[in-house]
């Protein structure tokens, strides 16, 4: 990708974020004390999608390229089983590739406040996207997959384009994920608004890790002006917090920084589906998440025993690093789905991430020094040389000049005898 065009798609994804709310007052942690009141939330991708569409991608996204389908899927029955709690805009259940993937009755309206909604109704399309990259269906035409096709997605419908969720109602979706048997819950939102570890969604958060549910949020996308800010609900301890990748395994412009972020995931030009039928491409930190998540639901098929802190550190542990250790663009690295789940039969799984000292260091480049200034011997003897050919070149002309000269005086001489 050009530097002009990934400037374009970072400004674009940043601009149009669905529901962009005013940043907030910086990177302060959550603290303890009395619970602030609730804050607005907002959906982390740009929301730029038609539909229903016509459009059905044949070839493999350039994000499942890079991943075995059929190696991740070996030892595993693709998720089934697994139920993944999608609270976003609602799931739409008629595009055929979720068709049999969404357990309405076990789905929850919040916009309707609970009562008489319906969680498949995504007039937006961002839930839509981020349910098909966890477990879309195959289909023939597409190359387009879920990550974990036989998982079950539980819709629950608690924002909008006017970003009428906030931390409340979310704390409220992720309390009715739990009750409903979600063992992944994905949140593809976030608010820079600072909130204490006794604010209500944090509580429903740590309440939900307690029961070994793996919530895993988007970083948001406010990284366009380098700074460092803490994005809930990612930033509570325990949560899986999902940064954008792009193409080259590294942090799309726009993905939020900061020692939060566990890993990155692919979220640039990501395809998925949309309601009513057909897919799109979209950009954001909310594509990313759902990677992760989908992956959680396939270690969470294999290892049902396994804590939340055991699943989040695998796909940590097994990411692919730029460095030996965690940074604040990317966290533990880039995901690599096939070596967190087929590399997951370890007798005592660790529950934190460390630096790898077996890893392979990135290799220093092949580069030759330069000097930034001659020395005055080196200056000298330049000139010099100068000199000897700036004289060579005027000896030459002044004899060439005096050979013409002689030339034209003898013709002369000859035409007057």
């Amino acid at each position: 990708m050009s530097p002009t065009k990934a400037a374009l798609l970072a400004a674009a994804v940043a601009l149009t974020a669905l529901g962009v709310q005013p940043p907030g007052p910086g990177a302060a942690a959550a603290q303890d004390g009395p619970a602030r009141p609730q804050a607005p939330v907002r959906l982390a991708g740009s929301g730029e999608c038609t539909y229903p569409s016509q459009r059905q991608f044949k070839a493999r996204p350039w994000s499942l390229q890079r991943v075995l389908l059929d190696e991740l899927w070996q030892g595993t029955d693709k998720g089934k089983g697994v139920r993944v709690a999608v609270i976003d805009t609602g799931v739409d259940d008629k595009n055929p590739q979720l068709a049999g993937a969404v357990d309405k009755a076990a789905g929850l309206d919040l916009l309707a406040g609970g009562k008489d909604g319906d969680p498949t109704d995504d007039q937006v399309g961002h839930g839509t996207k981020v349910a098909g990259i966890i477990a879309a269906r195959p289909r023939e035409g597409t190359g387009f997959v879920g990550l974990a096709p036989h998982a079950t997605i539980i819709p629950i419908r608690q924002n909008d384009a006017d970003s009428s969720g906030d931390s409340d109602t979310m704390a409220r979706a992720i309390d009715h994920a739990v009750a409903q048997g979600a063992d992944v819950v994905n949140i593809s939102q976030d608010t820079t608004k600072p909130l204490s570890n006794t604010s209500a969604l944090a509580e429903a958060v740590r309440k939900a890790i307690e029961q070994d549910v793996v919530v895993v949020a988007s970083a948001g996308n406010d990284g366009l002006d380098g700074k460092q800010k803490n994005t809930y609900p990612a930033a509570f301890d325990g949560v899986l917090a999902v940064a954008s990748s792009d193409r080259n395994n590294e942090r799309a412009a726009f993905s939020q920084t900061g020692s939060f972020v566990g890993v990155a995931a692919p979220g640039v030009d990501i395809v998925s589906t949309v309601p009513g039928g057909g897919q799109c491409t979209d950009s954001g930190t909310s594509f990313s998440a759902p990677f992760a998540a989908g992956v959680a639901a396939l270690l969470k098929e294999k290892h049902p025993g396994w804590t939340t802190a055991q699943i989040v550190t695998q796909i940590e542990q097994t990411a692919e690093r730029s460095v030996n250790g965690h940074d604040d663009f990317v966290g533990w690295g880039v995901i690599d789905p096939v070596r967190a789940v087929q590399e997951s039969d370890i007798a005592d799984p660790p529950s934190s991430p460390t630096p790898d000292p077996g890893a392979p260091q990135a290799q220093a480049p092949d580069v030759a020094p330069f000097s930034l200034a001659e020395t005055p011997a080196e200056r000298d003897e330049r000139h010099a040389t100068y000199a000897l050919g700036i004289t060579a070149v005027l000896v030459a002309v002044v004899t060439g000049t005096a050979v013409v000269l002689r030339d034209l005086r003898r013709r002369r001489t000859a035409r007057g005898a």
